[in-house]
């Protein structure tokens, strides 16, 4: 009888088998409860999406759990554009049924938000809105801008793949479930610059296919549209009312306002479209516009090139084409450049004709790849000098595709065989760095404490590193010498001479203003001047002057013989002037006032006395004296100048004469 006992453990198994029978049992009678499901149903539309039915009947005198009816979307394929609109024409079936004794044009009213799938149409002309019928026909859209559809009255969930209940959708490239990888977003803003040549002017260019199209204009001007379908076929548009119409079969959406005007178009744009904006008033205006534009133009590789050998061992190649894919063409690389998105795919290369050539064939052997047969490389020319020395330029060179054969002969082939590593760039930006620019340093102070004088200042060619050196335009250098005035009046004897700067100023400018850089043709390049061979008076000064030129490859400077460099050669050597010695007089020497100052006959012709009309007369009858008013005057400006700017020795003569002559009346 020990077989007869149960553990524990035993009963509880039981009882779980014979549970999990009854509910395996109970499923089945459920579902036995119900017959095969009919055939599906005749398509509910014959195009752009509709609805068809399958039926089963219940075998069970009780009630079935479940749906005697299931439905699936059907021809969902679109219609022609003269098919027309699906709950338009289910409104325009009432026209010849009166409505209140009346007959009227019904016109579809959309995205009803209460019941979207009950059938509502409103009177052409009238603001009567009717309810025609409790449910519109299956496969009708719920709403304009949705693929959700109403079956049996009710409005069903309708994904982009077109089955129902699916939640799946397109994204912004148009693409049901797609990553929005297709197409890319353009957003910018446009600003009218008026003028009187111009009438009007192009906002942007939107291309084919493009999606969610939206312009804002704000001010007074007006936008109008340019197409170009892809056959060529050109169309203008004025957009002169608001209202909703086809352009090349996409429909567009245009509010009109006194200050502005919306341009909505939801696409795919079926030709490409020209924004343009008319100028209308003496305001600007502003265009903001967002869009999706497709991807139309994608790389794609390409099958392995022939192979480079018949026999014993060769290689193949792929490469990467651009493909439009609006017509199936290859087309120039530029076009897949144009989108950052696109990464053109590296070239794959393979070994092919392993085989080894037959003896007789003719054939030159060429043996597989390996560390005696390299592959084909890029080899390139040395950079050709660069076409600026300064600001930035540009420096080219030639790249080639070569190969080498087992006894190291070079030779050049075509460039696919390279296309497996990058081609090396054949032109390069070289010197940009900034040329040397003139700097001008602060003046000195006036050379004199009353009256008219000079100042002076240090201007010096810098190059971008902030170093002294040559090569700035003579003709931009900025003065280094001008006149000022200290408005305070002078109570001196006038000097023999202007005073010119007697502190370094001068010197140091002139030393300066004569540097001279080393350039790429053979010039004198003089060194700086020794100090003066005195220390007070008129000494002389001495300089080394070479012929240098600057080497660009190595940028270093060679010597050249003195008869290699053209023009003339700079002085070697010069008097100077060191100031006055001590205890004597402060009279300058012709000598010394030739090397201070120049030739002074310019500064003497610029100021000269003349007479400017007489004093009032001495007495105011019986005779008195009139006095000439001599001044010192500026020639130029036709200004009073100070008196000690005039030459005290050409003063003109005092003159008089006789005024009031007439006899005094008796007193």
């Amino acid at each position: 009888m020990e077989c007869c006992r149960w553990t524990t453990a035993g009963t509880l198994l039981l009882a779980s088998l014979i549970l999990s029978s009854r509910t395996a049992r109970s499923e089945e009678d459920r579902d036995s409860l119900w017959d095969a499901w009919g055939s599906w149903s005749e398509c509910s539309r014959t195009c752009g999406g509709g609805a068809s039915y399958s039926l089963r009947r219940c075998l069970s005198s009780k009630t079935c759990e479940g749906r005697n009816i299931r439905y699936r979307t059907c021809s969902n394929v679109d219609c022609p554009p003269e098919a027309g609109d699906f709950r338009a024409q289910q409104c325009s079936a009432h026209n010849d049924v009166k409505y209140q004794g009346q007959l009227y044009e019904w016109l579809p009213v959309y995205n009803d938000p209460d019941n979207p799938c009950s059938l509502k149409c409103q009177a052409r002309g009238t603001a009567l809105v009717v309810e025609l019928a409790p449910k519109v026909l299956d496969g009708t859209r719920c709403y304009t801008e949705s693929l959700d559809m109403c079956i049996s009255g009710l409005c069903q969930i309708v994904g982009c793949d077109h089955q129902l209940g699916s939640a799946v959708k397109e994204d912004n490239c148009g693409v049901c479930n797609g990553d929005g990888s297709t197409c890319r977003l353009v957003r910018g803003q446009y600003k009218s610059q008026l003028s009187p040549s111009k009438l009007d002017d192009t906002v942007v260019a939107i291309p084919y296919g493009s999606r969610q199209v939206r312009l804002v204009l704000k001010g007074p001007d007006h936008l109008y549209l340019e197409t170009k379908t892809l056959q060529g076929v050109k169309s203008e548009n004025s957009l002169s009312t608001t209202g909703s119409f086809l352009v090349e079969n996409s429909s567009i959406d245009f509010q009109k306002f006194p200050d502005k005007e919306i341009l909505r178009i939801s696409g795919p744009l079926t030709a490409d479209f020209t924004i343009k904006i008319h100028y209308a008033g003496a305001a600007d205006s502003s265009v903001q516009f967002i869009f999706y534009q497709p991807i139309i133009h994608r790389w794609r590789e390409t099958d392995f090139f022939p192979c480079s050998a018949s026999c014993g061992g060769g290689y193949q190649l792929t490469s990467a084409e651009c493909f439009d894919l609006r017509n199936n063409r290859v087309v120039a690389d530029q076009y897949c450049h144009y989108y950052p998105e696109n990464i053109k795919p590296k070239p794959k290369l393979q070994e092919c004709n392993l085989d080894p050539c037959p003896a007789s064939d003719g054939y030159k052997q060429i043996m597989p790849y390996d560390l005696y047969h390299p592959l084909p490389r890029w080899e390139s020319t040395p950079w050709t000098a660069c076409s600026s020395s300064c600001g930035g330029g540009i420096q080219s060179r030639s790249v080639s595709c070569v190969e080498e054969d087992i006894q190291g002969h070079i030779s050049p082939v075509e460039e696919w065989k390279c296309m497996y590593t990058p081609k090396m760039p054949v032109v390069q930006p070289c010197n940009i760095f900034d040329c040397p620019k003139w700097l001008a340093q602060e003046w000195s102070p006036c050379t004199v404490t009353c009256g008219q004088g000079l100042r002076y200042r240090v201007v010096l060619c810098i190059d971008h590193r902030g170093l002294h050196t040559g090569g700035c335009s003579s003709k931009t250098k900025p003065h280094i010498k001008e006149e000022c005035v200290v408005p305070t009046p002078c109570y001196k004897p006038k000097e023999k001479l202007p005073v010119e700067a007697r502190l370094p100023w001068y010197k140091q400018a002139q030393e300066l203003e004569e540097g001279t850089a080393v350039s790429e043709e053979p010039s004198f390049i003089p060194e700086a001047w020794s100090t003066c061979s005195v220390t007070c008076g008129v000494g002389s000064q001495m300089r080394l002057v070479k012929c240098q030129v600057l080497l660009s490859f190595s940028q270093s400077v060679a010597d050249l013989p003195i008869d290699e460099c053209e023009g003339p050669k700079p002085v070697s050597q010069r008097a100077c002037y060191s100031g006055p010695c001590s205890g004597e007089a402060t009279e300058y020497t012709p000598e010394e006032t030739q090397l201070l100052y120049g030739s002074l006959q310019e500064f003497d012709e610029l100021y000269d006395w003349e007479y400017e009309g007489f004093t009032e007369c001495s007495e105011s009858c019986g005779g008195g004296v009139q006095e000439a008013v001599v001044t010192c005057l500026n020639k130029q400006t036709r200004e009073i100048a100070d008196e000690s700017l005039c030459v005290s020795s050409r003063r003109p003569p005092q003159l008089l004469k006789a005024c009031s002559l007439d006899p005094c009346p008796p007193r």
